[in-house]
């Protein structure tokens, strides 16, 4: 993988860390809780493989709120800005 590539998957990173805690912090300020709207993609009951020996679960949960969108695209641009 390219430098670049690296540190684009860290802005991301980044941007659904900080996305994910001010979603968890504005959840209850009435003026901020539209942050805090999510919709959840996965699965309802995850895959599971019994193989009598070995129990293998498998599943995806993807919380996206406004929030995450949001302070993933500011980190994107800014981690542009910046990089020049």
């Amino acid at each position: 993988m390219k430098k670049s590539a690296i540190y684009h998957i860290f802005l991301i990173l980044v941007g659904i860390v900080l996305g994910t805690l001010i979603a968890k912090v504005t959840a209850g300020v009435p003026a901020l809780g539209w942050l805090s709207y999510a919709l959840t993609f996965g699965f309802e009951s995850p895959l599971v493989l019994n193989l009598a020996v070995i129990r293998l679960t498998l599943g995806v949960s993807i919380d996206l709120s406004v929030a995450v969108i949001l302070f993933v695209t500011l980190s994107l641009v800014l981690g542009r800005y910046f990089a020049r």
